[in-house]
């Protein structure tokens, strides 16, 4: 992927992402049962004819799971109990479904589609974007924009297809089960033109009216404030329905992710999006900030 951000450049989509879900859920529960048995992430690699590491990807949700590698570790962690062990098998099955925007991997890298997975089922999504309007509040022609500037090589085919996926992942806000979606975008996102000014004008529109939607909060972090909470860039906080599921951040970089979901690492995030919240403009603020600057565009 270029220097554009998947989450706002170049992307997926959220759809039906419940298989996504219940991988991270299993991965957690085979880590609770490991450690409560006492067993290193070595021993149970072992047990299961693989590498510490595969064990590190498995209960982390991001690998696919075989059921004989989890009968084997269920076993080897002392789970006897037969509902039990096909509550967790039956987790397995529903795991291993693909979500639909694997049929794009051609644009889509894999690091990215766990985000996909993971956006799509969340039920609060938090973010905080400098660089670009966040991709899921772009008009068509801002991602068409965006997406060329990021690729300047890819055919048109290519980024009519990107751009395909973008607007298929923008559907997730008014699904059924919308999350609730708050963001803070920086002034400086609204300023960096992408198109023309008929382009911006478009999106600056845009982003009044979807800022009414009951599910969307959008702020703006003003010029005027000067240094915020947000000095190391963007990042997404993702909490899901699920109670078994922890909070995960979302850190993009050039060619790869961190998905980061100790509570000592989320809270420092939690505490940097609060502080964005207390000092960005209020949302009916930030509207009118959009309207002075479409007034001028």
């Amino acid at each position: 992927m270029s220097t554009v951000q998947p989450g706002n450049g170049m992307d997926g989509a959220g759809g039906s992402s419940g298989s996504m879900v219940r991988r991270i859920l299993l991965g957690s529960q085979l880590r609770r049962l490991r450690e409560a048995r006492g067993v290193t992430r070595e021993a149970a690699g072992y047990s299961i004819r693989a590498s510490e590491s595969k064990i590190s990807r498995m209960e982390l949700g991001r690998v696919s799971f075989k059921a004989r590698d989890v009968e084997d570790l269920l076993t080897l962690y002392g789970v006897t109990d037969e509902a039990e062990r096909d509550a967790l098998l039956s987790l397995v099955r529903e795991a291993n479904v693909a979500g639909w925007w694997h049929s794009y991997g051609d644009v889509l890298p894999g690091w990215f589609q766990t985000y996909v997975g993971l956006e799509g089922a969340a039920s609060l999504i938090r973010s905080y974007e400098v660089q670009f309007v966040h991709g899921l509040l772009q008009t068509e022609d801002y991602v068409h924009a965006v997406v060329v500037r990021g690729q300047p090589d890819a055919s048109a085919s290519e980024v009519e297809r990107r751009v395909a996926l973008r607007l298929e992942r923008q559907k997730l806000l008014v699904a059924e089960r919308a999350p609730d979606f708050h963001v803070v975008l920086d002034e400086a996102a609204l300023h960096r033109p992408y198109g023309d000014g008929t382009v911006m004008r478009g999106q600056l529109r845009h982003l009044i009216e979807i800022s009414e939607r009951p599910n969307v909060t959008l702020q703006i972090m003003p010029f005027r404030f000067g240094g915020h909470a947000g000095e190391s860039g963007a990042f997404t906080l993702l909490r899901f329905p699920e109670s078994d599921l922890p909070d995960v951040v979302y850190l993009e970089q050039l060619s790869s992710a961190l998905y980061l979901d100790k509570r000592e690492d989320v809270s420092q995030y939690e505490q940097a999006m609060h502080r964005l919240h207390e000092d960005s403009l209020s949302p009916k603020e930030s509207r009118g900030l959009l309207a002075k600057i479409l007034q001028c565009a």
